[in-house]
C-alpha cells in the first residue's frame, strides 16, 4: 500500500509541474493592462459597442473621463472594472463635504457595484494646468468625496487619487534623482498623506514621447520605444534601464520617497505615442505608434515591475481606446488612439488578431484592417486549454498504467 501511494503521489507531482511549466500555468493574463476610452469626438460608437470591443480583447480595465451615465448602464454586469473622473470644474463645489456627498450618490451610487467602478480620478493634471486656485480645490474635494464614500459604505471598494502629469518634477534623470517641483511641495505633501492615509496608489501621465519630440538629438528613439537598446545605468542605484518609461516611473516613485512617503505605489494613468503628427512634432508616425504599444504589451504580458520594483507588477492604462476628431491642440492630440470610431485598427498591437473576409487579407502589422473580434488572447487561452487538456490524458494515461501493474 505505501508502494502504491508512493507512486501515485510521483504522478500528481509529475501534473503538477507539467502544467507550471506548459503554458497553462499562466491563464492569469494581462491582469494591469487598462485603457483610456475618451468621448471627445462626434463619430464615436455607442457605449453598447465599446463594452463589446473591450469584452473581445479581454481588456477588464478602463478608465473615462466623467461620469457618463450612460456608459456606467452599458457597462453593467460586465468583466470591465471602471476608473471615472471629476471634471476639472466641478473641484470648487466639491470641497464642501454636503455636496460631495450628493455627487456620489447622483453619479456612482445609482451603478454600483453592478459597474464595477474600482477608482475616482479627482480632475486631471491639476497641478499643470496653471491655474493656482484650482490646485486649492485639490486636496479638499478629494477629502470630501472619499468622506462621502465613507458614509455610503463604498470606500473598501473604490479608491480615491489624481492624474498628474510628469512636468511636476524638477528633475527625472537619473531616476534616482526625481523630485517634485518646489512650488508644489505643499498641496503634493498634502496628497501624499492622503493618499498614504486611503491606501490607494499615486498616478502618473508618463509619456516618453514628449520627452523625445523635444530633444530628438539626444534621446534614443529605440530607449524611448522600448526597443533593444543599451539603456542607461543609474549611476546611484545601479540599476540598469532599457526603456523610458520605466525610467520615469521609478522618477516619481523616487520623488514620492523624498516627500516621506516611500510606501506608496505608483501606477500609470496614461501613456501612449500619436500615429500622426504635424510637420514639427518629431517622431508621431504610425510605425512608432505601433512599436511603441506592441513593446508596452509584451511587457505587461510579463506583469513586469520597474527596475527599483520588480516584483511589483506596473499598473498601466494606455492611452487611448480611439482617435478624437475633437480634441483641440496639435494633430497629434487627435490620434492616439488604436482605433477609428468606425471600429478598424489604426494599427495592430497584438490585442487582436485581423479579420480575414474573402475580399480582402493584409500582412503588414501596422496596416489599417477590420477588427475580427477573435482575440489574440482568446487564441491563447485555446491553446492554453488544449495543454491542459494534453496533460489530464497523459495524467490518466500514466495512472491507468500504474493501476494495471499492481492489479
Amino acid at each position: 500500500m505505501a508502494n502504491f501511494n508512493s507512486r501515485i503521489s510521483i504522478i500528481h507531482t509529475f501534473l503538477v509541474c507539467s502544467l507550471y511549466f506548459s503554458d497553462f500555468g499562466f491563464l492569469q493574463g494581462v491582469t494591469s493592462f487598462g485603457i483610456n476610452y475618451g468621448q471627445l469626438g462626434n463619430n464615436l460608437p455607442p457605449p453598447e459597442e465599446v463594452l463589446e470591443l473591450l469584452t473581445t480583447l479581454r481588456l477588464t480595465k478602463a478608465r473615462i473621463y466623467d461620469t457618463n451615465p450612460q456608459i456606467l448602464s452599458a457597462f453593467a454586469n460586465s468583466s470591465v472594472e471602471l476608473i471615472v473622473t471629476v471634471e476639472n470644474e466641478v473641484l470648487a463645489q466639491l470641497m464642501n463635504p454636503q455636496q460631495a456627498l450628493q455627487w456620489v450618490t447622483t453619479h456612482i451610487k445609482p451603478y454600483f457595484p453592478a459597474t464595477k467602478i474600482t477608482g475616482i480620478a479627482v480632475g486631471n493634471e491639476i497641478f499643470t494646468d496653471g491655474d493656482k486656485t484650482l490646485m486649492s480645490y485639490l486636496v479638499p474635494a478629494m477629502v470630501s468625496i472619499h468622506g462621502a464614500l465613507v458614509q455610503l459604505g463604498l470606500d473598501s471598494h473604490i479608491q480615491v487619487s489624481t492624474p498628474t502629469s510628469l512636468a511636476i518634477l524638477a528633475e527625472s534623470y537619473p531616476p534616482s534623482a526625481g523630485s517634485f517641483k518646489n512650488e508644489y511641495y505643499g498641496t503634493m505633501s498634502q496628497v501624499l498623506q492622503f493618499l498614504s492615509s486611503t491606501k490607494s496608489p499615486f498616478w502618473v501621465n508618463a509619456y516618453p514621447y514628449f520627452a523625445y519630440n523635444g530633444d530628438p538629438t539626444r534621446i534614443s528613439l529605440d530607449y524611448a520605444l522600448s526597443n533593444p537598446n543599451a539603456g542607461m545605468i543609474d549611476p546611484y542605484t545601479k540599476l540598469h534601464y532599457d526603456n523610458m518609461l520605466y525610467a520615469q516611473v521609478d522618477a516619481a516613485i523616487f520623488a514620492v520617497a523624498r516627500m516621506g512617503f516611500n510606501g506608496i505605489e505608483v501606477r500609470v494613468s496614461e501613456t501612449g505615442w500619436p500615429s500622426k503628427g504635424d510637420a514639427n512634432e518629431v517622431g508621431a508616425t504610425l510605425e512608432n505608434a505601433a512599436v511603441y504599444n506592441r513593446n508596452l504589451l509584451r511587457r505587461q504580458l510579463k506583469n513586469e515591475g520597474t527596475p527599483l520594483r520588480p516584483n511589483m507588477r506596473l499598473e498601466v492604462y494606455v492611452f487611448a481606446l480611439f482617435n478624437e476628431d475633437l480634441k483641440p491642440g496639435p494633430t497629434s492630440e487627435r490620434n492616439y488612439g488604436l482605433y477609428q470610431p468606425d471600429g478598424t485598427m489604426c494599427y495592430n498591437v497584438g490585442l487582436s488578431a485581423l479579420s480575414t473576409p474573402s475580399t480582402t487579407s493584409t500582412t503588414s502589422s501596422t496596416s489599417t484592417a477590420t477588427v475580427s473580434f477573435t482575440s489574440s488572447s482568446t487564441k491563447a487561452a485555446t491553446m492554453e486549454y488544449q495543454s491542459l487538456v494534453y496533460w489530464m490524458f497523459v495524467y490518466l494515461l500514466t495512472f491507468q498504467v500504474f493501476m494495471r501493474r499492481l492489479f
